[in-house]
């Protein structure tokens, strides 16, 4: 900081000095009553305090240590402050080292971290340095106090509030937290208004950058939590926006400014000239590209986020190339902190050029995951070891009574800093690369071992220093707050503490059981597969009879961990990915809910019903989704409505066979938006682009490979070929966005096979028009002079995947039942042959609940070819009417027309027929 007092600016050479002279002029933190400047002696004037250090000059210890500073009240606050640092710290060590055998989530440890101890440490700190660097009068110390209490108690609110899943209490205490913010982000404005000002003023423009970054976090992690993201893709954008914004804004920013003038502190050595002009540029490019890249993530915009990244990590790189050209070869005042200051440094700067890789080369979706898998770097690695890093240096600071009080704070807090800052970074390395799962819990409980490390350091000076205050106070006869602070602070942890073990599930594989229980499903124990993923539970709903002794087999098949918690019983601990818990439920006699208790997974869809029926308990799970969107008139589509302008019906040809004996198919799982009856048109889960998908066309013996691309951003798709007989391990398995597998199957029977979506829950996936057909034609099939290809198939209307849609699903009540994936097609568009042609209709049946009894009027059938054989061929005596397929079954009938005339081909159910399963074949002369 730049001094005001008259008088040289050094600090003496035996003075520590906590900044750096420049031609005179202190450039130093300003921290507490120390000497700012690193001078070569002279008087050296308090910082930003007006007190007045007289020192030797030429290396003696000072004369008369300042007491402004204690005076002042700023030490005390700090004092409680830190302790509130490190009581967080101490609440959210604890869940990060159980997190992987105990009920507790990894949000609340993230949280208590991130919200609680860190945001702690740079309110205190932000409004200090910004007071030093203006030349301000230090605010008020009760609205100061007013600010952190507030701040303190949203957090402890939020995250009672989020795992207990009281909406109320999260929204109340998410605008308690941005009150708390814009009050901070107002005293940062008004000390640098009237201020005299210092030349690394500028600087104090990251903390308030800062600032509005935790009141845009805070809004964002409101959203996630209580629901306002919306569906699965919408929050996979908002929460990867809400990542940015906390960790590089709120966090980050502030680290960056501060470094400028902490990093030659802790060295000892004169800060650079450029610093200044070089910390304006690193605030526009960092902030500016944060600006763009949080927008452009939250609206799902792929390339300007990536853009704005760019610029962030141009912003970082550019401040990391000045601290490196600050070092010098003369020794640090703290080597402890210098190395802290360092690592954490480097792995922010890893972790942001990372970023920016996952997000250039990926689509948003399949980046996510890779984003996540950064997370413990910029947590750990860089957060918690910079929190870590400064302390180590400032504690001694602020909290001791003169220098040589101040020397035994620092070599206690420096104890064992070797091997802590290898232990921190081993484990972060651990964590974030990709080994097996002992390698991450070994990273995990190093992580852990060198946090502990460091609070049962910082405990014991939290403890002298508050001795000392109290000792003062009881000189001076003032009150003795601090020992109701601590009282306070320890209240406060916990309650957070019981709030959070009491909602955590309990007992984690225990079962529960209702006594007495009878009814139609007495007796009866029935094991459910659950899986989690995509933020979802399949199956959303399973029906048991009263009395059924339930036990859930829950597999968290998502690249994200996940649990679940039953209403009133047990609860799975934190699943990572492929994990599997059994859960005994015991006798079930009353509905019950189950959900995911990860904030805001519930909130977005992550739930499942437990529902008693009357009757015979149920055999195997229900698959279906739950999300909470509204659903379709349930009156079904006007069949006699208009379809839109330039609208075509799909055409039924077949294709002919193409030539070679393998045939390279490339199908992308998307959603598209198709026209499924006249003027109506919903959005498909569809292969290719079409519902149903491309038909495939072969011979006996033939080779397929088909290379399945999935390009839906909200969920997992898989494939199954009913036509290939093959393990289906590997080849049907559900691939994440962006991914893709190659199915090789070789067709070694004949028949009209189903290809359908293999994954959880099908009913959804095939119902929402992930099906098709593969037709492979028996040896000696005979040429006829028309082939048709028709897939019959239920429609339902609504939102897919929304609990109005899965209900139609679940009790068989479509809005339409279609060939080829739309009503009424072929009745406005006929199908078209001259009389006395023979026309050959393949069949399959794609359901996924009805099967099809096909039939055309006017027509007999003189060959029938059902599930791989003849039926009925040419010559034989009788006929048939009607080709009757199951769901999942294939097969063709044959006929000749006799005459010109309009034929129409129905399913012979009526309710399917009338309500869009029909078409028309018009012959001509």
């Amino acid at each position: 900081m730049t001094n005001i007092a008259a008088g040289p600016t050094g600090a003496g050479n035996g003075s520590e000095s906590t900044g750096t002279g420049n031609g005179g002029e202190s450039t130093g933190a300003g921290i507490g009553g120390e000497p700012t400047g690193a001078g070569n002696g002279g008087e050296s004037t308090g910082a930003g305090n007006g007190g007045e250090h007289t020192g030797t000059g030429n290396g003696g210890e000072p004369g008369t240590y300042p007491n402004r500073f204690r005076a002042s009240g700023v030490q005390a606050r700090h004092l409680r402050a830190h302790v509130l640092v490190v009581a967080w710290l101490g609440l959210a060590l604890p869940a990060v080292a159980a997190q992987e055998t105990l009920p507790v989530a990894r949000w609340p440890a993230v949280h208590m971290f991130l919200l609680g101890a860190v945001t702690t440490a740079i309110l205190i700190w932000s409004e200090h340095f910004a007071v030093a660097l203006s030349h301000a009068k230090i605010p008020d110390a009760r609205w100061s106090a007013a600010r952190l209490a507030t701040a303190n108690l949203a957090v402890a609110g939020l995250l009672a509030g989020v795992w207990t899943a009281r909406s109320v209490l999260t929204a109340l205490s998410a605008v308690l937290l941005v009150a708390a913010a814009a009050a901070h982000l107002v005293v940062l404005v008004r000390l640098g208004r009237g201020a005299l000002g210092g030349r690394l003023k500028p600087i104090v423009s990251f903390y308030r950058a800062a600032t509005a970054a935790l009141i845009a976090g805070a809004v964002l992690g409101w959203m996630l939590a209580t629901g306002g993201a919306g569906g699965p893709d919408r929050y996979a954008g908002l929460r990867m926006a809400h990542i940015h914004v906390t960790l590089l804004g709120w966090i980050g920013l502030p680290v960056l400014g501060t470094l400028f003038m902490l990093w030659p502190t802790v060295l000892g050595v004169r800060m650079r000239d450029r610093t200044v002009k070089v910390s304006r540029w690193v605030l526009w490019l960092t902030g500016s590209g944060l600006l763009v890249a949080v927008a452009a993530l939250a609206l799902g915009w792929r390339w300007p986020a990536v853009a704005g990244l760019a610029l962030y990590v141009e912003g970082a790189a550019l401040a990391v190339n000045l601290l490196v050209r600050t070092v010098r070869g003369n020794r640090p005042v703290s080597a402890a902190a210098a190395w802290m200051l360092a690592a954490a440094t480097c792995w922010l700067l890893i972790a942001v050029a990372a970023d920016l890789a996952w997000l250039a080369t990926r689509p948003l979706a399949a980046a996510r995951t890779g984003i996540d898998a950064l997370l413990p770097v910029l947590l750990i690695g860089f957060v918690a070891q910079i929190l870590i890093g400064a302390l180590t240096y400032l504690l001694p600071v602020v909290l001791s009574s003169g220098p040589k009080d101040r020397a035994a704070v620092r070599a206690l807090l420096e104890r064992g800093w070797p091997w802590r800052l290898a232990v921190l970074n081993t484990g972060v390395a651990l964590v974030a690369l990709p080994l097996p799962g002992p390698a991450a819990t070994a990273g995990t409980l190093l992580v852990a071992l060198a946090g502990a490390a460091f609070l049962a350091l910082a405990v014991p000076v939290l403890v002298r220093a508050g001795r000392g205050l109290l000792q003062d106070a009881d000189r001076t006869g003032a009150a003795r707050r601090p020992a109701a602070l601590w009282g306070t602070a320890a209240g406060a942890v916990l309650t957070v503490l019981a709030v959070l073990v009491a909602n955590s599930g309990g007992d984690t594989g225990g079962g529960t059981s209702a006594a007495g229980a009878s009814g139609a499903g007495a007796g009866t124990t029935r094991t459910v597969a659950v899986t989690l993923a995509d933020l979802r539970i399949r199956p959303a709903r399973i029906e048991v009879a009263a009395g059924t002794v339930l036990r859930l087999k829950v597999t968290n098949n998502d690249a994200q961990r996940h649990d679940l918690k039953v209403e009133d019983g047990p609860a799975t601990p934190m699943l990572g990915t492929g994990d599997t818990r059994t859960l005994d439920l015991g006798r079930i006699t009353g509905d019950r809910a189950a959900w995911c208790t990860l904030p805001g997974h519930k909130a977005a869809g992550m739930t499942m019903d437990i529902v008693v029926k009357d009757g015979t308990a149920t055999k195997g799970g229900e698959h279906e989704e739950h999300t909470s969107a509204a659903a379709a008139d349930d009156a079904g589509p006007d069949l006699s409505a208009d379809f839109s302008t330039g609208w075509q019906a799909r055409d039924a040809d077949q294709a002919p066979a193409p030539g070679g004996t393998v045939h390279q198919v490339e199908l992308h799982a998307a959603h598209t938006t198709v026209e499924v009856a006249p003027g109506v048109k919903q959005r498909m889960w569809t292969f290719g682009g079409t519902a149903p998908g491309p038909t495939l066309h072969g011979t006996v013996g033939d080779v397929f490979e088909v290379t399945l691309v999935n390009d839906d951003h909200g969920m997992g798709h898989g494939i199954d070929f009913h036509a290939g007989s093959l393990a289906p391990d590997r080849p049907m398995r559900t691939i994440r966005p962006g991914e893709r597998l190659v199915y090789r199957f070789r067709a070694e029977k004949a028949g009209a096979w189903l290809y359908h979506c293999s994954t959880a829950p099908m009913l959804q996936h095939i119902g929402n028009g992930m099906h098709g057909a593969v037709v492979i034609d028996p040896p000696g099939l005979a040429q006829v002079d028309h082939a048709y290809v028709l897939v019959s198939s239920e429609l339902y209307l609504g939102t897919p995947g929304s609990t109005a849609q899965v209900t139609k699903m679940r009790d068989g009540t479509p809005d339409a039942w279609v060939f080829n994936g739309v009503a009424d097609q072929y009745a406005r568009q006929p199908l078209k042959v001259r009389a006395g042609e023979r026309a050959r209709f393949w069949v399959v049946a794609a359901g996924p609940g009805d099967g099809i009894a096909f039939h055309i009027v006017g027509t007999v059938f003189d060959t029938v070819y059902k599930e791989g054989a003849h039926l009925l061929e040419p010559g034989d005596p009788g006929g048939a009417q009607v080709l009757d397929l199951a769901p999942a079954q294939g097969g063709f009938v044959e006929t000749t027309f006799p005459e010109a005339g309009h034929y129409t081909f129905v399913d012979h159910d009526m309710r399917h027929a009338e309500s869009g399963a029909h078409g028309m074949v018009e012959v001509s002369d």
